[in-house]
C-alpha cells in the first residue's frame, strides 16, 4: 500500500514516523490489536499471548500513549482511525486482521468502513456503538457545554488515583470490588501490572487520566457514519460482547444484525464490557475459531 495514497485519502499524516507498538510472534498473518480507553496493551497480556501463537501480533499504542501527545489534539475518534490506516498503509503489503476492544473496536470498524480492502477480518470486542437517540442526547449535552460534568465516566477518570505505594495493596483492594468479580486472580494481576509502571517511589498509572477523560468526551457524538456504513460492510466481522455489558447492549446487537446479516455476534456469559480481560481464554478461542474460517492465513 502506498503511504502517499494513504496521506491523500485521510488528508492528514497524523501519526509519528513509526507508531509506538509492541510485537508478538514472528509468523502467521499480521493481526493488529487496538486497546480500550484507559487500558494499555500490556493489560491484555493473557489474550495477546494466545493470539500470538498463530499470528504476528502488533499491539498498537494509540494516541493517548504517545510520548508528548496532548489531549487537546483529539477532537474526534476519527483521528484514531486515521492513525490506524497510516500504520496499515506504511507497514503492510496485504490486508491485516484488526482486533479491537471498546475504543479500539470502534476505531477499527471506522477504518475498515473507509478502506475495506485493507482488512482481511475484524474482531470487534465490545465496540462503543450506541443507538442514535443516545448520540442525539450526547450532542445536546456537548452543545450545552456540560459534557465534562455530565458524562458518567469522565469525573471518575479525572478523580482516579494515579500513584501507588504497593501493587500488592492495589491487588487486595481490587480483589473485593464488584467490577472485578469475573477476573481470575491471575488475570486481575495481569491487569494491575499492565496499567502501571514503576517509579522511584512506587508505581503510577501508564495511561493519563486527562487523556482518558478527553477520549470519553470526544467519542459518540459523530458516530452516524458507523450506522450508515454497517449495512454495506463486506469485511468478515465478528462482534464479541459480554452478557452483562453496559456498553454494547443486546438491542444494539439486534440492530447490527438487522442491518447486516453477515456480521456475526457472539455473547460470552459471565462477562461484562471487560470481557477480554476477564475471559481472555474464551475470547482468544472465539477469535482463533472464527478467524480460521473467515480469514485463513
Amino acid at each position: 500500500m502506498d503511504s502517499k495514497v494513504m496521506a491523500g485519502r485521510t488528508g492528514l499524516r497524523t501519526a509519528p514516523d513509526a507508531m509506538p507498538r509492541t510485537t508478538f510472534g514472528d509468523h502467521g498473518q499480521t493481526l493488529v490489536f487496538l486497546h480500550a480507553n484507559g487500558y494499555p496493551p500490556a493489560c491484555y497480556r493473557p489474550l495477546i499471548a494466545k493470539l500470538a501463537v498463530g499470528h504476528h501480533v502488533i499491539a498498537v499504542l494509540q494516541r493517548p500513549l504517545w510520548p508528548g501527545a496532548k489531549p487537546a489534539s483529539l477532537n474526534s475518534w476519527s483521528v484514531l482511525s486515521d492513525d490506524l490506516l497510516q500504520l496499515v498503509a506504511e507497514e503492510h503489503d496485504g490486508p491485516v486482521i484488526a482486533v479491537g476492544h471498546s475504543l479500539g473496536a470502534t476505531v477499527a470498524l471506522r477504518a475498515a468502513l473507509r478502506e475495506p480492502d485493507w482488512f482481511a477480518a475484524l474482531v470487534l470486542i465490545e465496540p462503543v456503538l450506541y443507538p442514535t437517540h443516545v448520540m442525539l442526547m450526547w450532542n445536546l449535552v456537548r452543545a450545552l457545554g456540560v459534557g465534562y460534568r455530565l458524562h458518567p465516566m469522565i469525573q471518575g477518570a479525572l478523580k482516579r488515583r494515579r500513584t501507588f505505594d504497593s501493587l500488592d495493596r492495589v491487588y487486595e483492594a481490587y480483589r473485593s470490588r464488584r467490577v472485578f468479580r469475573h477476573f481470575s486472580d491471575d488475570n486481575l494481576q495481569a491487569y494491575i501490572d499492565g496499567m502501571t509502571t514503576p517509579t522511584a517511589g512506587g508505581h503510577r498509572l501508564v495511561y493519563s487520566t486527562q487523556w482518558e477523560a478527553r477520549v470519553y468526551y470526544t467519542g459518540l457524538w459523530n458516530d452516524w457514519d458507523l450506522w450508515k456504513g454497517i449495512p454495506d460492510l463486506k469485511v468478515p466481522t465478528l462482534i464479541i460482547r459480554g452478557a452483562e455489558s453496559d456498553t454494547f447492549w443486546s438491542s444494539t446487537a439486534e440492530a447490527v444484525r438487522a442491518r447486516n446479516s453477515r456480521i456475526k455476534v457472539v455473547t460470552i456469559p459471565a462477562a461484562t464490557h471487560l470481557a477480554p480481560l476477564e475471559r481472555p481464554g474464551e475470547v482468544a478461542r472465539l477469535c482463533v475459531q472464527e478467524l480460521t474460517e473467515i480469514a485463513p492465513g
